[in-house]
């Protein structure tokens, strides 16, 4: 096994620069915005930027990569993920930071597309499920490490916006000196809104609603936690604790998803995730250890659905096409991210902090509708056809190449030869 990981520690630590670098930066501009005065309703549309720029990452890196190549696509994105956090400290303005967030989002995408498709030409068949595992546990904490070096200065200062910009510039060392080989071209993958509701209604429209309630809490979690008036280190752990709930519960969420109809686990999922919503928006609680809690519950449902509702849409899938229905779900999964921050913030706005979570809670409760109405109406999928769960902690940061790197061995090789051309 160590063996086979050592061409890879390059670009596994590219990838940890990149998602702490991303973890960072994804707290400090709404701490720092909230800190600064920004509207509730302008900090949500940082999130929905992000989200249109991830989308756009996804669909044409494929492209600049064919055309300059692995290394020189990479060491541009990670360079100007740099310049667009120092452009966030040097204009703190929130319309300047939309915008510049979009650029991060599409930078991050396409940084991140370029070392799966690394990984995943490094590794073979027999290794490439273990070379997906650890790369998902680096991911988880690099992200929550991110998130958490937030606790050691303040806020309202240069450091970590310097900091972050560093740490993106860290990124492309390793791959750039690298004599790791240039992988095949990237996996790319178009919007077939019709093919994809066909495949999987309920798949189409559950994505849908987890991506505006994960947007929403993503972008303005911390943003609640400091209108509750929590410590900066206390805001950090608030929006940490949710993602790694949500790793914990992967096991048993996905033991559960392969033994029993997914849409019925899906549906427990979402009802305790309301349950949530309702303790977060009716509760009225101020105390930091009840509010961990809560969020913990919280991440550990919404941050569960997402690999639910991906195997359940490959249950119904055409051999051969597991790359193109996952990869088709997250650009329907990025819609819902544009969505969801922005009415999240016009919510926080109007109505105050908590109506984060009437947002979030009726994109649950809609879901759980659906998903009932397509339990009594259509059968459920075979044990014998069901396809293999696999965990993906958080789906905010994973790309159509991540779809290529945990493809069912079987399908692989037929996926990645029906590349779809972005429309």
């Amino acid at each position: 096994m160590i063996r086979s990981l050592l061409p890879l520690t390059a670009l596994l630590m590219g990838s940890a620069f990149l998602l702490f670098a991303g973890g960072l930066n994804s707290l400090i501009l709404p701490v720092r915005g909230e800190a600064e005065g920004f509207t509730a309703a302008s900090l949500g549309l940082l999130g929905t930027g992000w989200a249109i720029g991830y989308v756009a990452g996804c669909l044409r890196t494929p492209a600049l990569v064919a055309r300059v190549g692995h290394i020189r696509a990479f060491g541009a994105m990670c360079a100007l993920a740099s310049i667009a956090v120092l452009m966030s400290l040097i204009v703190i303005d929130p319309w300047v930071w939309i915008p510049v967030r979009a650029v991060s989002g599409f930078c991050f995408a396409g940084a991140a597309m370029i070392v799966e498709s690394w990984l995943n030409e490094r590794s073979d068949r027999a290794s490439r499920g273990r070379i997906f595992g650890i790369y998902t546990m680096v991911n988880l904490a690099a992200t929550t490490a991110g998130q958490m070096v937030l606790t050691l200065g303040d806020a309202n200062g240069y450091f970590f916006f310097v900091l972050a910009a560093m740490i993106y510039c860290l990124a492309l060392l390793p791959t750039a000196i690298s004599a790791t080989s240039t992988p095949t071209p990237l996996t790319s993958v178009s919007l077939d809104l019709r093919g994809l509701w066909k495949n999987s209604p309920i798949s189409f429209f559950a994505v849908l609603m987890v991506g505006v309630s994960n947007a929403a809490f993503g972008t303005l979690a911390a943003v609640y936690a400091a209108r509750m008036e929590l410590p900066l280190g206390d805001i950090a752990l608030f929006a940490s604790i949710p993602i790694l709930a949500a790793a914990a519960l992967q096991i048993p969420v996905g033991l559960a998803s392969d033994r029993f109809d997914r849409r019925l686990v899906l549906i427990v999922i979402a009802v305790i995730a309301i349950l949530s919503d309702a303790l977060f928006l009716f509760g009225g609680f101020s105390d930091p250890v009840v509010l961990m809690g809560l969020s913990a519950v919280f991440g550990a449902t919404v941050f569960s659905m997402y690999p639910v509702i991906v195997a359940h849409a490959n249950d119904h899938a055409a051999p051969g096409t597991f790359i193109q229905v996952s990869g088709g779900l997250l650009l329907v999964y990025g819609i819902g991210s544009i969505v969801g921050p922005t009415v999240a913030g016009l919510a926080m706005s109007s109505y105050g902090a908590p109506s984060l979570f009437a947002v979030t809670g009726t994109a649950h409760i809609l879901l759980v509708i659906f998903a009932v109405v397509r339990l009594r109406t259509a059968p459920a999928v075979a044990p014998e056809d069901k396809g293999s769960f696999q965990a993906i902690p958080n789906a905010r940061a994973i790309t159509p190449e991540t779809a290529a790197l945990a493809a069912d061995e079987a399908e692989l090789n037929s996926d990645r030869a029906q590349q779809v051309v972005p429309e």
